[in-house]
């Protein structure tokens, strides 16, 4: 998909690969609806680019954890623009550890790093099926395709990003809907950094140790050719595909190595 011209709607887009990925579709002649908690921080994001072509970038500030949330943001991305012909579900939150999570815990990485792509699909696709186009983007992460040390909420639900989007592109890709899933190892995003919190546990270290964190504009440059050759899999880090084939292969000799890497991280080994 080429992006001149086209409405596109980037949640998480108050920062990190969110902010870069709505920067670069602007850049790339699209208008943008950017969603977010923060809407000071989606206004200093949004500011830049209606300067540079006025009425281009619209801020929807709210808590995407709640489909009623979801759906007033399709609602008002068409609203505005007369349609959406991308829609990048990139929000998602890394907290959370081991069984002792708390429950609420768990509840907020499913809304907001899976159940949110769901309800948004729910609300695109009437449209999109009707006229036979549409393309539906997704931040998962490595942790979708392989596991994250650590994070049983984050390895958890970034699984079922990757399997929803799988299943939208098998279901209806034959009528016209596009899909692609983005799955980065580290990037240099508030989420890695948080992981440095004292008590905050292992994954960032974890994250550092698999290969090199890139810049989030870094990522978005990637996802903009991606999006133009409209791959299903985005992979900045390609050694990720490396990985993932090798679990392919031999899952158990796979685990294997996983617990090795743990008990380095740990200490252990």
């Amino acid at each position: 998909m080429e992006l001149v011209g086209k409405v596109t709607v980037v949640t998480g887009a108050a920062g990190g690969i969110g902010k870069a990925l709505a920067e670069k579709f602007h850049q790339e002649g699209a208008r943008v609806v950017l969603a977010d908690l923060d809407e000071a921080a989606l206004q200093l994001v949004a500011g830049p680019l209606n300067a540079k072509r006025p009425d281009s970038a619209l801020v929807f500030a709210a808590n995407l954890g709640t489909e009623a949330a979801n759906a007033a943001l399709v609602k008002t991305a068409i609203d505005t623009f007369g349609t959406v012909d991308l829609f990048f579900a990139n929000a998602g939150v890394g907290s959370g550890s081991d069984l002792s999570t708390p429950e609420d815990v768990w509840e907020t990485a499913f809304n907001i790093n899976f159940n949110a792509h769901r309800w948004a699909a729910k609300y695109l696709l009437p449209e999109w099926l009707a006229r036979g186009d549409g393309y539906f983007c997704s931040t998962a992460s490595a942790a979708g395709l392989l596991s994250q040390i650590g994070s049983a909420p984050y390895t958890v639900t970034k699984h079922s990003a990757v399997a929803f989007a799988e299943w939208l592109s098998l279901t209806y890709g034959a009528r016209g809907i596009k899909v692609s899933c983005l799955c980065p190892q580290g990037v240099n995003t508030n989420m890695l950094r948080q992981g440095d919190t004292p008590g905050a546990g292992i994954a960032s270290d974890v994250v550092r140790s698999a290969g090199d964190v890139l810049e989030p504009d870094e990522v978005a440059i990637v996802v903009s050719d991606a999006i133009e050759q409209e791959k299903f899999l985005i992979l900045p880090h390609p050694q990720v595909a490396e990985f993932e084939q090798r679990k392919a292969a031999d899952r158990d000799r796979w685990l294997s190595g996983m617990r090795k890497l743990q008990a380095r991280v740990y200490g252990k080994g």
